[in-house]
């Protein structure tokens, strides 16, 4: 598996302004090791413990990204150092990132995840769920983070339509809640969708965050 050239032409395919979260997750530090060293930065991972022993064995200007379902429990463990939590599900789970965020005296930058698929096993919130939060005094008090934007994750689906009608459909409400709720907002900027399987489409729909694994790191190592 040749990592660096599979970075460079997802790299040299992808719009100007799309960026690519490499998701690094069960991959070791070699790995990723081998994309810092050809310049990549930014990767993903959706295990907390995984995360904070990369974080402190592999450069600290590593950009990382929590892409993962997480837990209300562990955010302690990220809150230093996370740059983007990719899938807020709950108005619970921010409040307390925003708690974590004000002990460690640092801003969080939070996506909000939206369930777009029809598969019920994905986590995610309507967009009436978001709207309720975004409507919400306790919302507005919340200081120690910053809602960049909205992920979702299209149906596992061999339908290219399907995963086209659901990206469409969350680039809809992207722009729906940047106009209704945060105009004239340059931080509410960030559409993450798209995977190795889709994320083609997704870029075409709107995306401007891609998270790509199997096809810069090989097919995932569950043993490990």
């Amino acid at each position: 598996m040749d990592i660096v050239a599979n970075i460079n032409k997802i790299k040299s395919e992808l719009p100007e302004g799309v960026k690519l979260v490499a998701v690094s997750k069960t991959k070791p530090n070699e790995d990723i090791m081998s994309a810092y060293n050809a310049g990549h930065k930014i990767f993903g991972e959706n295990k907390v413990q995984d995360l904070v022993r990369k974080y402190e064995e592999l450069p600290k200007d590593t950009e990382w990204h929590f892409i993962g379902h997480l837990q209300s429990n562990k955010v302690k463990y990220i809150a230093p150092f996370v740059y983007l939590i990719h899938a807020v599900d709950s108005f619970k789970l921010l409040k307390v990132i925003n708690k974590e965020g004000m002990k460690n005296n640092r801003v969080i930058n939070c996506l909000f995840q939206m369930h777009i698929a029809e598969e019920e096993t994905k986590f995610g919130m309507s967009f009436g769920e978001l709207t309720d939060i975004l409507n919400a005094d306790e919302f507005k008090e919340l200081k120690f983070v910053k809602i960049e934007g909205l992920m979702g994750m299209a149906t596992n689906t061999p339908d290219k339509n399907q995963v086209r009608k659901e990206f469409s459909y969350l680039k809809s409400c992207f722009d729906k809640l940047g106009a209704d709720f945060f105009k004239g907002d340059t931080d509410f900027k960030y559409l993450s969708m798209g995977m190795s399987g889709d994320y083609k489409i997704a870029v075409e729909e709107g995306a401007n965050i891609v998270r790509v694994g199997s096809l810069i790191f090989g097919a995932r190592n569950y043993g490990r």
